[in-house]
């Protein structure tokens, strides 16, 4: 089967950015490890994000746009928050807020209209998941307006921010690839001629799903160990010098 160059690119920033991400979640945080993976997973996501967003227009896919913006927005505002300083905001964060708060409004306008319609599911869709991103979009929006009228984060907040953002972000990717059509990682391994020689097991869509959500598993995990633990009260993400985390 052949490929395009841009989306074997596009592909390859999503497969690497979910190990890389997944990698980042495991190290211990600050450490490292954890930094290296997590300058490799912004790098990989963000090239996947915008691979996403060109495939969806020339293909004409809206929901794959919005999904594209979303997640490039998510990890970008993550990465910042993990280079700036507590309580460092920039003017450049209102543009950024109207991202999510755009988005989220259009995306709960069309569940609407579904609903209506007496539609349960768009392009494979189901309605429910139109309402669900919808709210975290906005919810992204809010936490945007509350921290530029703060002034800023710091400590416990920041991280918890940086968090949910790299999370949510892998968790769209994971949605992605594992939840899309036509069985995307049995089609990606047939390509390199591997896919014929694993267990028809491991392309079993309950893999998919547990794989798909572990992003938020994890992230339920993390922001609970961050509130509970008094070592990250006024811990900064990573230093301001950095290039990523």
């Amino acid at each position: 089967m052949a490929y395009s160059p841009l989306l074997l690119v596009h592909m390859a920033g999503g497969v690497v950015g979910m190990l890389s991400g997944t990698a980042a979640l495991i190290f211990r945080k600050g450490s490292p490890r954890h930094l290296l993976a997590g300058k490799v997973f912004v790098a990989s996501m963000l090239v996947m994000a915008a691979g996403a967003v060109y495939l969806a227009v020339v293909k004409h896919q809206t929901n794959n746009i919005g999904g594209g913006l979303l997640t490039f927005y998510l990890i970008l505002t993550a990465w910042l928050t993990a280079r700036r300083r507590d309580d460092q905001t920039s003017r450049y964060d209102w543009l950024a807020m109207l991202v999510p708060l755009t988005l989220g409004l259009l995306t709960w306008v069309n569940g609407i209209r579904l609903v209506r319609m007496g539609a349960s599911s768009e392009d494979g869709v189901p309605v429910g998941m139109s309402f669900f991103m919808g709210t975290v979009m906005l919810l992204a929006a809010a936490g945007d307006v509350r921290m530029l009228l703060s002034g800023g984060v710091s400590g416990a907040k920041r991280i918890v921010r940086h968090l949910w953002r790299m999370c949510f972000g892998l968790f769209i990717a994971a949605g992605s690839f594992f939840m899309g059509p036509n069985n995307r990682p049995l089609r990606l391994l047939s390509a390199i001629g591997m896919g014929q020689h694993l267990s028809p097991a491991i392309f079993s869509m309950g893999l998919y799903l547990v794989l798909t959500i572990l992003p938020l598993i994890l992230l339920v995990f993390w922001v609970f160990r961050v509130w509970l633990s008094k070592a990250y009260r006024g811990k900064i993400v990573s230093s301001p010098s950095s290039t990523g985390d």
